[in-house]
């Protein structure tokens, strides 16, 4: 994997060297089987993911590669996100890709019944779920195609001051 000092800036632009560090040394510790990439089932021996009805989409988002498992690479690159050091727009993009599932740019009705469903469970009928859906597209998508783009997706968000939430300290 090289040396820390071998990353490049995008990498370590939110990181410190010790932060990276210690970063290696949680995923190291995470790669129960030495692959170099965590599988979904060791990124959700992660005690604050396991009871994340989310885990899944966080995973899909880190695995820029699409290959089913987070490299070091993506879980620098994917953990920087939430750096006190990331700025807003990164911060917001992260949390418009929860939603965005077939990465078109957009968060459709469908994709947002899906990602409401993960994290409602049981607790809503699926008529129920969908009548907040249908709600919240009426609400946000101020251009009236159907669909939360993500200045839409953002200015919401920005009037909530969600993303300031959205830090990790490592």
């Amino acid at each position: 994997m090289g040396n820390e000092a071998s990353y490049p800036a995008e990498i370590c632009s939110h990181f410190d060297e010790d932060e990276i560090k210690r970063l290696r040394k949680r995923f190291k510790k995470l790669d129960l089987d030495s692959s170099s990439a965590l599988s979904v089932k060791e990124f959700t021996s992660m005690p604050e993911l396991q009871e994340n009805p989310l885990v899944q989409r966080v995973i899909d988002v880190f695995d820029t590669d699409g290959d089913g498992q987070v490299d070091f690479r993506e879980f620098i690159l994917g953990t920087s996100q939430f750096s006190v050091r990331g700025d807003e727009e990164q911060k917001l993009r992260f949390a418009f890709s929860i939603y965005d599932m077939d990465k078109d740019g957009y968060i459709s009705n469908g994709e947002l019944f899906q990602v409401l469903k993960m994290m409602v469970g049981d607790n809503l009928k699926d008529w129920q779920l969908q009548q907040l859906v249908d709600k919240t597209i009426i609400l946000l998508d101020k251009d009236g195609d159907g669909k939360i783009s993500f200045q839409e997706f953002s200015a919401v968000v920005r009037s909530l001051e969600i993303h300031k939430h959205l830090v990790t300290i490592v």
